[in-house]
């Protein structure tokens, strides 16, 4: 079914996002139903200064984007009986249980640590009420790891992740290395390294193939470049930064390849109350638990974040003002969003400068594909408000 209105006006939008001064070197961006793709759309160049076209099969780093897929393979597991969310996760990955909440810092700038007063349980990884955090989004993680020697997250090791509390769990909502323990468990659980997991679990049931924490022969060649945006604007291509092939550890917070036509199989599943092209993924009530708030229940809200890193991340918040809960495992607007979105709606990003969303009331969701850092772009993230805000307008 077409919708040569829509067509036209997204590719206005995309066309326009990478060709104004400063844009992005390349986008690609899609929007679904319930029953198939309204809308595919590529913009500008692979890598900026090389001849070489973007295009709806372009493969990107995902980065976070990644997280519902890990939280779909925890609750296939909760389904199955397998485990219960207000279990300690420390049951399941008792290492989790020698992490420390910190205390401060003293006078020679060493970490100064304390016992959490109760332990982490899944619910709190799936909520990222852990205390856990990124080193990119706060001074705290990056002065310990620094002190401590762990390495950064895109590192895809477990000892990346192994890092320190910035408060006890269930105290706040801050988003950290939460969904990596998730993937931990589910590997412990399974037997089986998490792509396998999401290989068998969910990338057959839905027919995606150009999806992978370790990019095939083909997904390489049509890989798509990260580019650095200097404080001052200027783009530079990084082409040499890829994440670790194969990966140490499959992150299930952020290690995944994947063209945006396969993610948007994994959104419609979503809109489908957990029915994919080729079998069920999910029960229905359990796509029901996983958008459902889960902070409302304890009071607290999702927030914006600052930066500790500028070369990986802007400080920033989505749609400041509007108050914002988390699910299972995206952001929920409590609130109708700028761009028409209503309540309840579900939405998250990457540090690349993706982002999408799933609106299971109207049966809509859309993905929004560049890869710039920092992220939070001037350019892409505008391009993804207006693209998702057109739309709402025109559909």
């Amino acid at each position: 079914m077409t919708h040569p209105r829509l067509t036209a006006a997204l590719d206005s939008v995309l066309r326009q996002n990478v060709e104004r001064h400063g844009g992005s070197p390349g986008v690609v961006a899609m929007v679904t139903d319930r029953q198939g793709n309204l809308y595919e759309g590529a913009a500008g160049t692979r890598e900026l200064g090389q001849d070489r076209p973007m295009t709806t099969d372009s493969v990107f780093a995902i980065f976070s984007t990644t997280k519902a897929l890990a939280g779909v393979c925890l609750m296939q597991l909760v389904e199955e009986g397998a485990l219960r969310l207000d279990d300690p996760a420390g049951r399941y990955v008792p290492e989790i249980d020698e992490l420390q909440v910190l205390d401060g810092f003293d006078a020679a700038g060493q970490p100064k640590t304390r016992a959490p007063k109760r332990r982490i349980t899944v619910n709190d990884l799936m909520l990222h009420t852990s205390g856990l955090c990124y080193e990119f989004f706060s001074h705290d993680d990056l002065a310990f790891r620094n002190a401590r020697g762990i390495p950064t997250v895109v590192s895809c090791t477990f000892d990346s992740v192994r890092t320190v509390l910035l408060h006890d769990p269930g105290e706040r909502w801050t988003y950290g290395v939460n969904i990596d323990w998730v993937g931990r468990i589910v590997e412990r659980l399974r037997g089986k390294r998490l792509g396998e997991v999401m290989q068998e679990r969910i990338f057959q049931p839905l027919g995606m193939c150009d999806i992978g924490f370790t990019l095939s022969e083909s997904m390489a060649q049509r890989r798509v470049t990260l580019h650095d945006r200097a404080a001052n604007g200027l783009l530079t291509p990084l082409p040499d930064l890829v994440l670790p092939q194969p990966p140490a550890m499959d992150c299930g917070g952020h290690g995944l390849y994947a063209t945006v036509g396969e993610y948007m199989k994994f959104i419609r599943m979503i809109l489908n109350d957990g029915m994919g092209e080729h079998g069920r993924v999910l029960r229905a009530d359990t796509v029901a638990a996983m958008a459902r708030d889960g902070l409302a229940d304890l009071g607290l809200s999702a927030t914006g974040w600052t930066s500790s890193i500028p070369s990986l991340s802007n400080a920033g918040e989505f749609f400041p003002g509007d108050d914002k809960g988390w699910g299972y495992t995206f952001m929920v607007n409590r609130g109708t969003a700028p761009t028409g979105r209503p309540a309840g709606s579900l939405m998250w990003a990457g540090l690349a400068n993706l982002y999408y969303w799933i609106d299971r009331q109207n049966g809509i969701g859309g993905y929004w594909a560049s890869q710039i850092l920092p992220f939070q772009d001037a350019a892409s993230y505008p391009g993804f408000v207006e693209f998702e805000t057109t739309v709402y307008h025109l559909r």
